[in-house]
């Protein structure tokens, strides 16, 4: 068999299990981080489906790896390195799941993300499903008030299904019931979900700013840009089904037509410029639907375009 030429190796990539090859560190060790990595592989599943995007935290872990020799090099996308001097980020591993114990997965989820808050770091969430970002967003109840920047495919906005209030489906709609949450902003929905005619204006009733994909390609992202509040702190959260198939296939529900790399780092981009970026999650990414560890590139990308973007606020 042919040798296959591997970039990482070749440009000294790191032996490493974390995030960029960034120190491992557990929840209780905090002291000095400004950004601090945590895998959310589980929290809400539909008993339809099970925990199907479980694997994601270790297969976006695993894309960056090949980069871990070059934290400190030029990325061109921020315009320096990716960690500039005197920043520290760190991994604390994945938090503990069970299937079958939703409410307690839940639990860790927030109070690992409530902990790195107190500690006055920066929660980067590597999910998980969508459903992961109820529990991440429970953890600013003490931080608040925050703007919710999310990109996705679809609008989350299912009260419940088959029973479940807490599940993917229903996102967005649990966020806009937390006291702490203002305004949000949900930018790439296209074609059909799950939501009905009275769920869409459920979500315009609490005043969502909605911008479609549509209008991401045909306005661009600087008329997006205009709409954001200025100061205050924002969380952004981009389910990867928001992007389009062609650079995120690994996804449960691949839909055309939806936002490019590019359009996806200017509005974190955009975000950075104008607010406070308070934490970030990426979700919805499924490893065994990948092309090439192609969905896995561009998840790590966004993730660490994001941790740049905070590092160059915190310092």
């Amino acid at each position: 068999m042919a040798h296959v030429a591997d970039l990482g190796t070749m440009f000294g990539a790191l032996s490493a299990s974390t995030f960029l090859g960034v120190p491992a560190r557990t929840v209780s060790d905090l002291r000095g981080v400004d950004i601090a990595i945590i895998g959310a592989p589980c929290a809400t599943p539909y008993a339809s489906v099970g925990p199907y995007c479980a694997a994601a935290p270790e297969a976006i872990r695993r894309s960056s790896w090949t980069y871990s020799s070059s934290v400190h090099h030029m990325n061109f996308d921020l315009g320096g390195p990716t960690l500039p001097d005197g920043i520290v980020a760190v991994d604390l591993g994945d938090v503990e799941w069970d299937a079958d114990e939703p409410v307690a997965n839940r639990v860790r989820i927030r109070e690992t993300c409530a902990a790195v808050l107190a500690a006055g770091a920066v929660p980067i969430v590597l999910g998980g499903d969508d459903s992961i970002p109820i529990p991440v967003l429970q953890a600013y109840a003490e931080s608040g008030p925050i703007t919710i920047v999310q990109i996705d495919a679809h609008i989350d906005w299912r009260d419940e299904v088959n029973g479940e209030h807490m599940g993917l489906s229903s996102t967005m709609r649990r966020a806009s019931e937390m006291a702490h949450v203002g305004e949000m902003f949900q930018i790439g929905r296209r074609g059909a979900g799950s939501a009905r005619p009275a769920d869409a204006q459920a979500a315009l009733d609490r005043g969502v700013h909605f911008v479609s994909a549509h209008d991401v390609h045909r306005h661009g992202v600087e008329a997006i840009a205009a709409q954001l509040p200025t100061g205050g702190a924002t969380f952004v959260t981009i389910d990867v089904d928001g992007l389009d198939p062609t650079v995120m296939p690994g996804v449960i529900g691949p839909e055309p037509g939806g936002l490019t790399y590019f359009q996806a780092i200017e509005i974190i981009d955009a975000v950075a410029e104008r607010s406070r970026l308070v934490g970030f999650d990426v979700v919805e990414f499924v490893p065994e639907r990948d092309v090439n560890g192609l969905g896995a590139l561009t998840a790590f990308r966004l993730t660490a375009h994001a941790i740049g973007r905070i590092a160059r606020q915190r310092g």
